[in-house]
């Protein structure tokens, strides 16, 4: 057996039991490794560690074995004796054969153990997948953090596809794990075993030895959120047994409230948490683990605010009382005392309606419970005699009485920058807070003074590390020389006071976490009218209109191209789109009002990034996500890692690091794409390689679309648009976008097409038109039959020639401004140019009339005319530099028309042509005849796997 086998086996406790130690309730104990007048070993319960503030000695369980039995050897030995794997040489095997023969039990309950531990392990790192979005929508809503607690998912799959052995099976069988089907024939969906606690939420029950021994199930499902599953022959207890040192002992009516209080430090750092199996769950199993606390002081009930709640409080208030009154001698009576809850809540529903401060407020003023007529201390009827024969503790076996061991002190942190550390003997200031960034070490700034004195000598102000513990040391015997206080005082108040620091950072850092949006979840009602659109005819018709019913004023082709490349990035190849525009065009309000369409778990909005910001996300965070960059100028330092993630899909960078030794090593940040960039720029020149990769789109800045906005913004501010409305339609929008799912798509007349001869860069260019197609074929992937490829099997749906029409209308003008030698700016001003001199029937023009016409700055009428002499658009035909300026004269009076006219027809010819073949052959013929459709049964398998 391996040392961390044995480890996770054996508790501390046990350990102690077997060399007759037993600590105090505050976990300490006299140090059997050194003379120790006072206890000053520490025990750890929760990391089954100790440590020793008088001799230094600290370690694990082993460890302490191993300094028991005085070698490393004979503490294995032991150790592994301790957990039961070996016996003592003085026992006969065969008598332990012959026990486990007269008790068959035994075997079995260890079978299980074995079993349920291991399928318990598989159900935690079900829920740590990143698949399992449902449970952990749920614990959010329940406020409860997978990452603290010890459970896990369900969801029925544990034994699929070969995952157990025939042994395997057999003992989830006998554990009542797999439910076989009276009938061997398999149900509906291809199981042969109903599925214990399926789509539930998994927490262990366990023994005393901390083994899981059964487990309970709380189901997540919307038609089963209130339905409880337990294991048949129930046993147990959640979270566990409770340490053998516990003082206070809080019980909670239901598991998930047990799960919650473990959740708060400030509550576990005082008390234990036991969970009853419900208002009637207060079970045997219970009772002798209560009984067997030998330091417990206190009962506390933390049961629902109901009337059942209360009426089960003191059912059990007075079993316990006559259960726990025959104590032993020298041992106080436990008190027993009730938490109220508000009238109609429970643990959990505090935690989701209050901050953590209403447990803390509960706890302090939790009531006593009424005494047992069988507690004759308590038969008083005057408040001065209570007080007088209140019962006193009485003296901890081999410890110093009560009195003189210091109470472990409680941490106030309502004022952050001021947080108070008090004990019996001490208080202690820590000044300016608590550092949150540095996890290595624990910095503060302290002001330690005895609590029985105002003498300002009685105090110590200083900065100490307390993670620094050799500087530590020698603070601890400057301040005890100053304080006049001794020094083991000192020690455990301030490895107590650390204990406590960690616990609270550790909850803060948590708390400060980012919350990364979830994957959207839908009811069947909004799935089914999803579907419904998607599946309905004309839908590029209606999906453009309703985009231009959320708000998305103009613009009509480039909305519906920009939606559809935005929906490219749930595909293997997604497409990319650059807006160019002047400074006020409303590339970003394009920009902005279509990805609102988008859900926001799947897109990543960009203002400004550092140089190296890309490869620091997770390996698979980008993965198919829409990354919006507001404005390119800000994202100039990560356009290269852009353009590889745009092509490659992939970006890797190789860093230094040094090593928790020191040592220098490398390591190599990778991350994954593809994503569908999207962005805005006035400088389509200056990104060009990113524009090469991307559909370039150029705003309407005509003076009919300036005044639809305009007018919009006036019914707007007069509160004349629907604004609950125009939000519904987003989230639908949203609620399309969350059921397409990723489908090949295949092009059957791509060999066919053909790109005017005019445009430039033609290969990238082709790439994006077959791509486009492909996008508008994807998004009428609930309109199209799926077919099979019969020699690689893969499932995939075709594109029709109303997808290639539908390409040809939103890329004429993106094929165009490719097609043209100038860009947009210049294109619009020499179009503008040629009208105005047709309006005032001139041949020809000076730069000042043009300036003046159009209100333009002189720099940028020189730039356009610099350009358009260039080209050889225009000429100069007379006039000079310094008088009246240049005169100019148009050249090219039809070129651009020349050339709109040659890009459509030969998209329209191309269509055609295909249409004509169709036609006249009787539909396509596909190579090899490999594709074939699929039958009625087949497409409705697929399009259950697609939905």
């Amino acid at each position: 057996m391996e040392i961390k086998d044995i480890k996770a086996r054996l508790d501390i406790g046990t350990v102690l039991k077997h060399y007759g130690l037993q600590p105090d309730r505050n976990n300490m104990l006299k140090c059997p490794f050194h003379a120790d007048d006072k206890p000053s070993l520490k025990i750890y319960s929760t990391t089954n560690t100790f440590n020793c503030f008088g001799c230094g000695k600290s370690g694990d369980q082993i460890e302490f074995c191993t300094l028991k039995e005085g070698s490393k050897h004979k503490g294995l030995v032991k150790a592994t004796e301790l957990i039961g794997e070996i016996q003592p040489i003085n026992n006969k095997p065969k008598q332990q054969k012959s026990q486990a023969k007269e008790n068959p039990v035994l075997s079995v309950v260890e079978g299980h153990t074995e079993i349920l531990t291991r399928v318990f392990e598989s159900f935690r790192n079900g829920l740590s997948h990143p698949v399992s979005v449902k449970p952990k929508e749920y614990l959010k809503g329940r406020n409860l953090k997978h990452e603290l607690l010890e459970i896990g998912y369900n969801s029925g799959q544990f034994h699929h596809r070969g995952k157990l052995s025939e042994a395997d099976q057999k003992a989830c069988i006998n554990a009542g794990l797999l439910i076989p089907y009276s009938s061997p024939v398999p149900n509906a969906t291809g199981n042969t075993f109903k599925v214990f606690a399926k789509d539930c939420i998994i927490f262990p029950l366990k023994n005393k030895q901390n083994q899981i021994v059964s487990i309970y199930g709380r189901s997540i499902t919307n038609n089963n959120q209130s339905k409880h599953y337990y294991l048949k022959d129930r046993s147990g207890l959640y979270p566990g047994y409770p340490r053998p040192a516990t003082t206070k002992l809080i019980l909670t009516e239901a598991i998930i409230d047990a799960a919650t209080l473990l959740q708060m430090p400030e509550i576990t750092a005082e008390c234990s948490i036991l969970a009853c199996y419900g208002t009637n769950g207060l079970t045997e199993e219970h009772k002798q683990a209560i009984k067997e606390l030998e330091y417990l002081q206190e009962i506390i009930f933390f049961f629902d605010g109901d009337k059942a709640g209360n009426e089960a409080i003191e059912k059990y208030q007075t079993e316990l009382s006559e259960l726990m009154l025959p104590r032993k001698a020298g041992q106080a009576q436990i008190k027993l005392s009730s938490i109220e809850t508000p009238e109609g809540e429970d643990v959990n529903s505090l935690s989701l309606a209050y901050e953590t401060e209403i447990f803390t407020h509960l706890f302090e003023h939790r009531k006593p419970s009424r005494p047992s007529v069988r507690d004759e201390s308590f038969l008083l009827t005057e408040k001065t005699e209570i007080k007088e024969r209140e019962p006193q503790p009485q003296p901890l076996p081999e410890m110093q009485t009560r009195q003189t061991l210091p109470q472990q002190g409680k941490l106030n942190t309502r004022n952050p920058d001021f947080i108070t550390y008090t004990t019996e003997e001490l208080q202690i200031i820590i000044l300016g807070g608590i550092n949150l960034q540095q996890i290595d070490r624990l910095r503060i700034t302290v002001k330690i003074s005895r609590t029985d004195t105002n003498d300002p000598l009685h105090s110590i102000r200083h900065i100490i590390d307390l993670y620094h513990s050799d500087y530590l040391e020698k603070f601890i015997g400057k301040a005890s020389e100053q304080l006049e206080t001794g020094t083991n005082v000192l020690k455990r108040a301030i490895a107590e006071l650390t204990e406590q620091i960690e616990c609270y950072r550790l909850s803060k850092i948590e708390s400060q976490k980012e919350q990364k949006p979830q994957a959207r979840q839908l009811s069947e009602q909004r799935y089914r009218k999803a579907l419904n659109y998607l599946k309905a005819p004309k839908l590029m018709e209606r999906t453009n209109n309703d985009i231009g019913r959320t708000g998305m004023i103009g613009e009509e082709n480039n909305r519906l191209l920009m939606y559809l490349v935005f929906t490219s990035r749930l595909r293997e190849q997604p497409l990319h789109i650059i807006s160019l525009g002047a400074s006020g065009t409303g590339k970003t309000y394009l920009q902005e009002k279509v990805s609102e369409l988008i859900p926001e778990q799947e897109k990543l909005e960009i203002t400004i990034l550092s140089e190296n910001a890309f490869y620091y996300f997770d390996r698979k965070e980008l993965k198919h996500k829409l990354v919006l960059i507001e404005d390119m100028d800000g994202a100039e330092n990560v356009l290269y890692p852009l353009r590889e993630l745009q092509s490659k899909k992939k970006i890797s960078k190789t860093i230094p690091i040094k090593d928790s030794k020191g040592n220098m090593k490398t390591i190599t940040l990778k991350v994954e794409g593809p994503i569908s960039l999207a962005g805005t720029t006035t400088k389509e020149r200056l990104y060009e390689d990113n524009a090469n990769r991307s559909l370039l789109v150029y705003l309407d800045n005509s003076q009919q679309h300036k005044e639809q906005i305009m007018e919009y913004q006036r019914r707007l501010s007069a509160g004349k648009v629907n604004d609950k409305e125009e939000n519904e339609l987003k989230e639908f929008f949203k609620d399309m976008q969350t059921i397409l799912k990723s489908i090949k798509v295949r092009n059957p007349y791509a060999e066919l097409l053909k790109l005017p001869e005019y445009v430039f860069k033609p290969l990238r260019t082709n790439a994006h038109y077959l791509a486009v197609i492909e996008t508008i074929t994807f998004y009428h992937q609930f309109q199209r039959d799926i077919k099979m490829d019969r020699i690689t099997g893969e499932h995939f749906i075709e594109t029709t020639l109303e997808d290639i029409e539908w390409a040809n209308k939103l890329l004429k003008e993106v094929l165009l401004a490719k097609a043209d030698e100038l860009n947009q700016a210049e294109r619009s001003f020499f179009e503008s140019l040629k009208k105005w001199l047709a309006a005032n029937k001139k041949a020809s023009f000076y730069a000042k009339e043009i300036r003046e016409a159009f209100r333009m700055h002189p720099s940028k009428i020189k730039r356009y005319l610099y350009s358009l002499s260039t080209y050889n658009f225009i000429k100069i035909t007379g006039g000079n530099r310094f008088k009246t300026g240049f005169e100019y004269e148009v050249i090219a009076t039809d070129e651009y028309t020349t050339l709109e006219n040659a890009v459509n027809t030969v998209l329209d010819n191309v269509l055609e042509e295909i249409k004509q073949k169709v036609s006249g052959s009787g539909g396509l013929q596909v190579v090899h005849g490999q594709n074939r459709p699929l039958n009625s049964n087949k497409i409705s398998k697929i399009n259950a796997v697609v939905q």
